[in-house]
């Protein structure tokens, strides 16, 4: 299984091997501790428990610390745990460790990350409208207009697009191709943007379709 828990370090640009200029999404991926492995006949799937990041042992339950004992991070347990769900079995065992090596320049993965949240916006910020008119008597500038039906059914339509919480929602990305890897440092550079801000967790693995 290829997946690994990430920290998004900014945007910034590289050349590719043609001279085009490419735009990448710089990440910190790893290095993460598997904390718990889960199999079929356990648990009724095949999964890992990766932990990332650092945490102070005061600051973290007694409940998280127990489960983190068996990797041996009961004093310094991750800041983050993330269980990825797999089709087959690991040969990874607790304990063990995965960094940006597992990657290679070319592949291609799925990152998922919780969008900046923006609070409660109007239509025209959420969901692009143009809202009325400045001019000859139009008073309802960034409004949405009419939401309202005749007697029957006499309500607003499920789903109608109105103001409303906006972001800080978790959102993937497929398919965003690995421009440069970087082993030694754990930086893995992918082509695009990831949502979320700087310094958010981001969660890449292989893509499931290429």
């Amino acid at each position: 299984m290829k997946a690994l828990i990430a920290r998004k370090l900014g945007m910034t640009q590289v050349y590719d091997e043609r001279s085009r200029l490419v735009p990448v999404t710089v990440l910190q991926a790893g290095p993460c501790t598997v904390i718990e492995k889960k199999t079929v006949e356990k648990h009724g799937y095949y999964a890992l428990q990766l932990g990332f990041g650092r945490k102070k042992a005061k600051n973290v339950s007694k409940a998280v610390r127990g489960h983190v004992k068996a990797a041996g991070l009961e004093d310094t347990p991750p800041a983050t745990i993330m269980e990825f769900r797999s089709d087959k079995d690991s040969d990874l065992q607790v304990g063990a460790a995965m960094d940006a090596s597992i990657f290679s320049a070319g592949d291609f993965v799925d990152a998922s990350g919780t969008m900046k949240g923006r609070g409660f916006q109007g239509v025209v910020k959420r969901h692009n409208f143009a809202g009325g008119r400045y001019s000859h008597g139009g008073g309802w500038k960034r409004k949405p207009g009419s939401i309202g039906q005749c007697e029957f059914p006499g309500r607003v339509d499920r789903g109608k697009k109105l103001p409303g919480h906006m972001g800080n929602v978790r959102r993937t990305v497929q398919n965003l191709q690995i421009v440069k890897v970087s082993p030694e440092n754990n930086v893995i550079m992918l082509k695009g943007a990831v949502p979320g801000p700087v310094g958010g967790d981001v969660f890449i693995r292989a893509a499931i379709k290429k």
